[in-house]
């Protein structure tokens, strides 16, 4: 039999203690099935959990996987199927990807060392959600090869061609100068209706899969009744700036706002 770790995906509240049953049959990583963990039987703070292969998860061979970005989009895409299941129900507290423990024993004296802070925490997450918000710098246009420069009346091919890359540089350069006062614009606009902010590291390479540069990468915690009221204002700061993108993303789980624990190390046999 393969030996089995815990993988633990969220914090949340069992209200009317009909929660587990709502996961039934929902695969989680590994494709195991989801239970959930309590400090005591009649405790309504949760932790949903699922086992999955310690050799897949011990410390080494975690750091390996997360170079792999197909199977990191795999859990990855687990843990959040997970998570919106819960949040459709109840109010989440989303722990980081891969937060693993040696048996559900150590999730259980986990819950219970932090039950009243994420009791607290939980409480002032209830009707709150979270919205992502991007902008993008986006391409020039292509310059045309030098065989082209009929838009340019009495220059050389050559010449031409570098003319119309010099205008495509000084395009991008007000692009950027649009995109810091729009980020000004949006954040004037999202403070308005949002209750807390984080600044991400804008996405690059595989992670920034939509065109153009990602410069701003910010998450809101928004009460569920102003969403439409900040989609609104934060997308409209965008109309007439030219070569500025902005994308708003949501509602999510309050992934960027929860508590972020340290995990045990899953490094050595289970006792």
């Amino acid at each position: 039999m393969t030996e089995a770790v815990t993988y633990a995906y969220a914090v949340a509240r069992d209200d009317d203690g009909t929660l587990e049953t709502e996961l039934s049959g929902l695969p989680g990583v590994a494709d195991a099935p989801v239970r959930l963990v309590r400090a005591g039987q009649d405790d309504d703070v949760v932790v949903a959990v699922s086992p999955v292969p310690a050799q897949d998860f011990r410390e080494e061979a975690l750091r390996a996987h997360l170079e792999d970005m197909d199977w990191l989009e795999t859990v990855a895409r687990a843990h959040h199927r997970v998570i919106e299941a819960l949040a459709v129900r109840a109010t989440v507290l989303p722990l980081r990807l891969a937060t693993v423990y040696l048996d559900e024993e150590r999730v259980r004296l986990m819950l219970k060392d932090s039950r009243e802070a994420f009791s607290t925490q939980l409480s002032e997450m209830t009707g709150l959600v979270e919205w992502g918000v991007k902008i993008y710098v986006e391409d020039p246009p292509a310059a045309e090869g030098p065989a082209a420069p009929s838009a340019e009346a009495g220059l050389s091919p050559g010449r031409a061609y570098l003319s119309h890359r010099s205008a495509q540089r000084h395009a991008r350069e007000d692009a950027y100068r649009e995109a810091e006062q729009v980020s000004r614009d949006v954040e004037a606009a999202a403070r308005r209706h949002a209750v807390a902010r984080v600044q991400h590291r804008p996405q690059q390479g595989e992670l920034a899969r939509g065109p153009g540069e990602n410069v701003v990468n910010d998450a809101y915690l928004v009460p569920q009744q102003a969403a439409d009221g900040f989609c609104t204002d934060v997308l409209r700061t965008a109309d007439g700036a030219p070569g500025v993108r902005v994308e708003a993303t949501g509602p999510w789980a309050p992934y960027s706002f929860a508590t972020s624990l340290d995990t045990e190390p899953v490094k050595r046999a289970t006792p």
